[in-house]
């Protein structure tokens, strides 16, 4: 079976690599980058172009059985889905497995939430067999806070008192997987999320239990946060994280008994655990320093 990753070195694709590699998949990762082809794991193969170049669109999807479609946030997210859907569909790909966000049609607002709309929607038109996967926030986001949680002990990440049902990328890369080389996933929807409610105080202190020192949770002052993060990231970018953030602390982003029985039903076993995360985080973290 050779299947096509888009999306396969960032964080969700790389793993999803990984877990098709062990079922001895043939797997292809389109990537922009020359240079990331040399990090790919041995068994992948690498395909330098761009999804928005026709001529990418129009060579990159011959000869795959499957896609795997985890497209990065961006300005352009919504048309390089609808360029992919279009190069599997003429290529005569047989089935698509597209990651896109848990419960993101109620809040279509929000840019990379709304963006996945179309993208969906194509998908269903195309005629290619497919299964939707909407994952909760990723814990490996933290990855992204490692320094303010070790150097300042503080956890940036605006999520709230509400609480989201944060899931592990590995869960949502065995998931990719298992549904582009099982039967019985087509026409699905599963939402992937974590067993836990995590709001922005319990995350802290599970931090702090980690990394076996004290944690504070930054807070839910969006000024505070946005005056601070577009020192890192592009404005727009910004922009769209605020605007989900505070989404988040108003309404927060649950995950129902249901989605977690079918998480379960689908791996085979309990969705991990944020606790256990945080452990293993921290452990890798002591080891890079």
């Amino acid at each position: 079976m050779k299947v096509l990753v888009i999306g396969g070195t960032g964080t969700v694709g790389s793993q999803t690599v990984k877990e098709l590699l062990a079922r001895n998949v043939e797997v292809y990762v389109l990537t922009r980058e020359p240079e990331k082809a040399n990090q790919l794991p041995e068994g992948a193969k690498a395909v330098v172009g761009n999804i928005l170049d026709p001529k990418t669109v129009r060579t990159v999807f011959t000869g795959m059985d499957g896609v795997f479609m985890a497209n990065p946030v961006s300005t352009t997210e919504t048309s390089e889905g609808l360029f992919a859907v279009n190069g599997a569909r003429l290529a005569g790909v047989k089935r698509i497995v597209y990651m896109s966000v848990h419960d993101y049609d109620k809040a279509l607002h929000l840019p990379h939430f709304g963006s996945k709309l179309p993208i969906e929607e194509a998908i269903k038109a195309s005629g290619i067999s497919y299964t939707f996967l909407r994952p909760n926030n990723f814990y490996q986001n933290d990855n992204w806070f490692k320094d303010a949680l070790l150097h300042q002990g503080i956890y940036i990440q605006p999520i709230g008192n509400i609480g989201l049902s944060r899931v592990d990328v590995r869960d949502i890369a065995e998931a990719a997987a298992i549904a582009l080389t099982t039967s019985g996933h087509d026409g699905k929807v599963y939402n992937l999320v974590g067993p836990d409610v995590l709001t922005g105080q319990n995350t802290a202190k599970l931090w702090s239990e980690a990394l076996n020192t004290s944690v504070s949770y930054f807070g839910n002052d969006m000024d505070a946060w946005e005056n601070m993060m577009v020192q890192f990231m592009p404005e727009w970018m910004v922009f769209d994280f605020r605007l989900m953030y505070e989404y988040f602390q108003e309404q927060g982003l649950k995950a129902t008994s249901e989605d977690i029985e079918r998480v379960t039903a689908l791996l085979g076993h309990a969705p991990r655990s944020f606790k256990d995360y945080t452990k293993e985080a921290t452990k890798e973290w002591s080891v890079i320093a």
